[in-house]
């Protein structure tokens, strides 16, 4: 199975030098060049904006290790710093003991006594010899720790300085990808309003509907204006007058209706009693 992927390979090489001669390796760049930008083209730009969103937050991590090598530092150079104050200090009252002892000797006094101990003068210069060469060995190791000190706060504010343009770097790209976002965004909005195709006849139907309804309400609210204006008014048309004598004709005729009917007298008084009312 190796054999015959290595054997597929090795015509998959083969191939264009035939083809090609000595230009195979342009003519593979070119393509490959060629693919790589095709390939390219055909990538979404809502991928491509949440591509370039990862890089930028790929970028914090380096920038809590700056964080991190920056506190190591600052840690660094305050227990150097106490190291030199408090061997500055020290080499202060060494050399103030030098002092005081070269004077005992160039006094030429024999015996010198210090803490209630007498040495001979040839003892003291010997311990004072010993003592001037560990000062200045002490103040040497002084100097190249304050040497040291200085470097590092020198790395320091390097450091400091970096990150202070990472961070600044870093927001920039971040507001730099929110306006790639909103553009897209906007770009999304108008492409989707310009993909919307009314259908021209249908919308004239449309607004031929809205003009036909709008006169038919019209029509219908003018009748009604209109016939409003004849309510509640007496007819004139087909009224037949009124007789004179009305009043006296209604009795009359009732009257006669009762006598036809069978009935008492009393009935009768009643019947015409009532209508009298």
């Amino acid at each position: 199975m190796i054999k015959k992927a290595l054997l597929g390979v090795g015509l998959a090489l083969l191939i264009p030098i035939l083809i090609f001669g000595r230009d195979a390796g342009s003519y593979v760049k070119t393509a490959g060049e060629s693919v790589r930008k095709a390939v390219k083209n055909e990538v979404p730009p809502e991928f491509e904006v949440q591509r370039i969103k990862d890089m930028v937050d790929h970028l914090a991590p380096e920038i809590r290790q700056c964080m991190h090598v920056i506190a190591e530092q600052q840690v660094d150079i305050e227990h150097l710093n106490e190291q030199i104050v408090a061997r500055a200090d020290g080499l202060a009252d060494q050399e103030k003991i030098l002092l005081s002892m070269t004077h005992d000797v160039d006094s030429g006094v024999k015996n010198i006594t210090y803490a209630n101990h007498s040495y001979t003068n040839e003892e003291v210069q010997r311990d004072l010899a010993y003592r001037f060469e560990k000062f200045k060995v002490a103040k040497e190791a002084l100097e190249r720790d304050r040497k040291i000190l200085k470097a590092r706060d020198k790395a320091l504010k390097s450091n400091q300085k970096k990150l202070d343009e990472m961070l600044t770097q870093k927001q920039d790209l971040e507001v730099k990808v929110a306006e790639l976002d909103a553009r897209l965004q906007s770009i999304q909005a108008q492409s989707t309003i310009s993909e919307l195709n009314f259908d021209d006849s249908k919308l004239a139907q449309t607004k031929q509907a809205i003009r036909d309804l709008n006169k038919t309400l019209d029509v219908r609210e003018r009748m009604l204006d209109v016939e409003s204006k004849f309510v509640d008014l007496i007819p004139t048309e087909d009224v037949r007058p009124v007789p004179e004598n009305l009043s006296a004709e209604i009795r009359g005729y009732l009257g006669r209706e009762a006598t036809a009917d069978s009935g008492t007298e009393a009935d009768k008084s009643v019947v015409l009693r009532s209508i009298d009312e």
